[in-house]
């Protein structure tokens, strides 16, 4: 069995998340006994040796309440506590099957850069609709720079100029994710909860213009339609009877024809009815740039 096997039979083996039961979840992790620093070693040695997908099950099992520790410190960025954990229970899988038990060290001290590697990509997938950090260096002044705003707020000039040098990043751009972090991304419709007629004005969808119904642009595209189905009108009529037919039977007709069905009803070969087919749409596109 190679790893991907494995993976896929330890999630498989991993419950999900229950939906609305989240507490009961936690209550049931913590209550998973920890394997004693032996019992880690013997699992590690067994997936790692004989690919034991029961050992790697004992392993992601016995370190889901530390998953839900690491994933409570991320509270903070309105995000699902459980989707966050689901997140956190991945990167926890792949640990194990990376884990090396002859480095010497516990599998939660190997785990916790997985655990947070997962972790912290959702949290930028989804915590805004634009992106807001594509780079390494970006990356990690969007974590840092919401720790140290939650305690200090807003930054002074020093403060930001401080911040810029401990993490090899300009001022402009501490400012600018500064900015991005104290700001909300609105919700088009209304909120299900009505707040009162006062606040309707700031929902967009109640002043954004649909242009889909102005009928300025309706009549326009009406007529741009006419104006190219007469274009098309004039272009076959320079064609052709045969040529005529045999466009019309392989595109504008409502029953199709194929090249065998042409090459019978002229007596040529269906290689010969595929060239003037090709011809004539090339005369025909001329014909309408032409026009243009």
């Amino acid at each position: 069995m190679n790893t991907v096997d494995i993976n896929r039979q330890v999630q498989l083996y991993t419950p999900a998340l229950p939906m609305g039961s989240l507490e009961a979840y936690i209550h049931w992790a913590n209550r998973i006994p920890m394997l004693t620093l032996e019992e880690e070693q013997q699992y590690a040695y067994d997936l790692r040796d004989h690919n034991d997908v029961e050992a790697a099950r004992k392993l992601v099992m016995s370190h889901l309440r530390f998953v839900v520790k690491i994933a409570r410190g991320y509270a903070g960025y309105g995000l699902s506590q459980a989707d966050l954990i689901q997140e956190g229970n991945i990167g926890l899988m792949k640990a194990v099957k990376r884990f090396d038990p002859s480095i010497g060290v516990r599998l939660v001290s190997f785990a916790v850069h997985w655990i947070k590697a997962e972790i912290h990509e959702f949290v930028l997938r989804n915590w805004r609709i634009v992106k807001v950090a594509t780079t390494k260096a970006q990356r990690k002044l969007f974590f840092n720079l919401r720790k140290m705003s939650n305690r200090l707020g807003w930054f002074s000039n020093d403060e930001i100029s401080d911040v810029a040098n401990t993490l090899n990043v300009s001022e402009r751009e501490v400012r600018t994710m500064e900015e991005r972090l104290n700001n909300y991304d609105a919700s088009f419709d209304a909120p299900a909860v009505s707040q009162g007629e006062d606040l309707d004005w700031t929902v967009p969808a109640n002043y954004l213009a649909d242009e889909k119904s102005d009928p300025a642009i309706l009549v326009e595209e009406q007529q741009l339609g006419s104006n190219q189905a007469e274009k098309l009108a004039i272009a076959l009529k320079t064609l052709d009877d045969r040529s005529q037919d045999i466009l019309y039977q392989r595109w504008l007709g409502d029953k199709k024809a194929t090249l065998h069905d042409l090459a019978a009803k002229y007596n040529v070969s269906a290689e010969r009815v595929r060239q003037l087919e090709q011809q004539a749409m090339k005369k025909i596109k001329e014909q309408l740039i032409d026009e243009d």
